[in-house]
């Protein structure tokens, strides 16, 4: 159901008008599992079909067949991601679909149940922790004055202090004003990934003191630090996780923390112990006496006895002995629970779950004349938040290598843009300017980029540039996922494209990272990798004049194709075209393309795959989007094993299925995320092969 933004509780609420009035709820579940239903159907009594519909903007029939095939289903599933979440209503969007399966009473039984696609792969693991600025250990809530005492006992301290800390769009607010003097970041990249960037980097830079705990030196945030600690990255940490269904894994490092890099809990309990010497605490010692992961481990564990989360019942030794266990896993059990609810009791004090009465809202920031476009932002297959990890693969960027703005041909069409030009997306926090892409599955009126590109590939911080910073009241999660914005064609007509092959991917990433630096000269730029053989450094600009032959000359010696050694040139002073390629033992190290661009299209697969003959090596400089020659058409579908739909297809013509491929090819052994495309060009070959002559 392609809704509008923002109409996510419209839609709960329209299918549980259409549930209560086709009679397919729970009626005995709901009286004696829940309390507040009469209050919530007095609401969803004016969410009827149609009118719910018209909010949603969907056709009234879908949204009766959507409500009539969760309500008659034998168990009903709802898998949600960041969408419902990153909203500045996200508790109200999550109490929606929960309502659902609450009402017809899909809940605690095999197959049925609301689930969470969290964007973390150890989410849960923070949660339990309390890792929030208002919980505490086991999902206590800081605001509790019972759950604050608890605490305070188990710790042996006089008290917890009341007051929550700030969330992080209210913590960098604050840093801007002075309130905050000092900033410490821990395994994460603010200065990429929270909303109003403008705001968030000036309170960076605002503030007296930055510590930037890292495992990577280049991020966006690592430019505002004061102090980097490095420390270890996933692996090389001890300790456990939880996934999305409570299984407690214990996690070995696989090798070691290279350098004076130390994990995240040695330092928090090396700076306490400092600081309390500092501050001639006597008890520093006595409050922070872990020596060890397992040490922390044991801590938490015994803060979960008698909660909902118990699991004194787990050790070490246990999941090292037995391998990951679900919670609950109380002291005495031999079993975690595989599934919560079976009962019907739920942790709240009587036991029942509660109904919230909860009304449709607009997203914070709604389209207007001035911003009549509602961008959406997400992830892409391959990468990962600000890609300090995944941005160091080549072949990660082999399907999508540059940032692009998804747009509706209709609302192109209006702007005089084609796919492949540039626009300006922009309203009052920031703007970006970015190449667009048709996409005609998206609605009228909608634009979408992943969120993934930060400063280190473009030259501006990304979608967070013109995304608002309103809250969840209760989560205090900001509207991420959306923002209003313009959309203008931008001209610049004088492009640029260079790209060079390099040695090896260290060598791919140390000229990445030089040639970071240049995207600020130009009004538009980016810069990033590519490659499957040979890694690729791919940099592209564009500006109003011709570049000049100073500028030209410096990106030369950057890009390491200066002098003539092997140089294949065409200069057109007149038009402002200046192009070169690099030949060195009858392989392309380096291509330059100034004034006109149209080759770097074919020239990436060709300098990576190595598939241009010598004899064609001056065609790199031919103004066409075109190859010289026919090269395979590629689309690597397995980046894990870095196998192409050309190798599926001719494994499916020796009459491979799914198992032998993987077996012989090993796509989809991974991580798994592949498997869909290859099940579909499968069906696709046999379709071909039934199809009649």
């Amino acid at each position: 159901l392609a809704l509008r933004p923002g109409t996510d509780i419209a839609l709960f609420n329209g299918m549980l008008n259409i549930l209560i009035n086709e009679g397919l709820i729970d009626e005995a579940y709901i009286a004696v599992h829940t309390n507040g239903f009469a209050g919530l159907q007095e609401i969803v009594r004016n969410y009827p079909p149609a009118i719910a519909a018209d909010i949603c903007g969907i056709a009234t029939a879908d949204l009766l067949q959507a409500a009539r095939w969760f309500g008659s289903s034998a168990a009903s599933l709802s898998l949600y991601c960041q969408g419902l979440n990153q909203s500045a209503h996200g508790t109200h969007n999550n109490a929606g679909i929960i309502h659902l399966h609450l009402a017809t009473g899909q809940i605690g039984k095999p197959g049925a149940g609301p689930f969470s696609l969290t964007g973390q792969p150890n989410a849960m693991g923070g949660r339990e922790v309390g890792g929030l600025a208002n919980l505490l250990s086991a999902h206590r809530d800081l605001g509790n004055p019972a759950h604050r005492a608890e605490m305070a006992r188990f710790w042996g301290v006089p008290f917890v202090p009341a007051k929550p800390g700030k969330a992080a769009v209210d913590l960098f607010k604050s840093l801007k004003t002075g309130e905050i003097k000092a900033v410490w970041i821990a395994c994460t990249n603010p200065a990429q990934s929270l909303p109003n960037q403008a705001a968030v980097r000036e309170a960076l830079q605002a503030a007296e003191y930055v510590v930037l705990q890292e495992a990577y030196g280049n991020t966006d945030t690592a430019a505002y630090a004061d102090l980097l600690l490095p420390a270890s990255g996933w692996g090389e940490k001890h300790g456990t996780v939880t996934n999305s269904e409570r299984r407690i894994t214990r996690v070995q490092p696989a090798v070691p923390a290279p350098g004076e890099a130390r994990h995240d809990w040695e330092i928090v309990v090396e700076f306490a112990r400092r600081l309390g010497r500092q501050l001639d605490h006597a008890g520093a010692d006595k409050l922070f006496p872990y020596a060890d992961a397992e040490s922390i481990f044991n801590e938490h564990r015994e803060s979960t006895r008698g909660r909902d989360l118990d699991i004194t019942g787990l050790s070490y030794a246990l999941l090292e002995a037995q391998g990951p266990q679900q919670w609950p896993y109380p002291e005495g059990a031999s079993a975690g629970a595989i599934r919560l609810y079976e009962d019907g009791r739920f942790p709240t004090a009587d036991g029942k779950a509660r109904f919230v009465a909860i009304e449709h809202r607009p997203t914070a920031d709604a389209p207007t004349p001035d911003a009549p476009i509602s961008l959406l932002s997400g992830r892409m297959r391959d990468h990962w938040h600000g890609m300090s990890r995944t941005g160091t693969v080549p072949r990660l960027f082999n399907l999508e290598d540059e940032p692009l703005l998804a747009m509706h041909p209709c609302d192109m069409r209006h702007r005089n843009l084609e796919t492949g030009d540039l626009a300006r997306v922009s309203n009052a926090r920031g703007e970006l300017t970015v190449r667009v892409a048709e996409r005609p599955g998206l609605q009228r009126g909608r634009a979408w980029m992943p969120m993934h590109w930060g400063s280190q590939f473009m030259n501006s911080p990304g979608a967070n540039a013109v995304v608002g910073d309103a809250t969840d009241p209760y989560s205090l999660q900001p509207e991420l996922k959306h923002a209003a914005v313009q959309i203008a064609r931008v001209d610049l007509p004088y492009p640029l494209a260079v790209v060079r092959r390099c040695a090896s991917p260290s060598a791919a990433l140390v000229l990445r990272q030089a040639a970071q630096a240049q995207l600020a000269r130009f009004p538009y730029a980016t810069v990033g990798l590519y490659g499957r053989g040979s890694p690729l450094v791919v940099f592209r600009a564009a500006a109003r004049e011709p570049i000049d032959a100073a500028g030209i000359a410096e990106l030369d010696r950057l890009f390491g194709i200066d002098g003539d050694e092997g140089a294949i040139v065409y200069e057109d002073a007149r038009r402002g075209i200046a192009k070169k390629a690099i030949a060195r033992d009858g392989r392309l190290l380096g291509v330059r393309l100034a004034g006109e661009t149209l080759a770097q299209a074919w020239l990436k697969q060709a300098m990576a795959e190595d598939e241009l003959d010598a004899g064609l090596l001056r065609l790199a400089l031919a103004p066409s989007a075109r190859a010289p020659v026919t090269m395979p058409s590629r689309n690597i579908i397995c980046k894990c094993a870095d196998v192409s739909d050309v190798q599926i297809r001719e494994e499916l013509a020796r009459g491979s299925g799914l198992a032998a491929l993987q077996d012989k090819l090993k796509c989809g052994t991974f991580c798994g995320s592949c498997v869909p495309d290859i099940r579909r060009l499968a069906a696709e070959f046999k379709t071909e092969e039934t199809a009649p002559a």
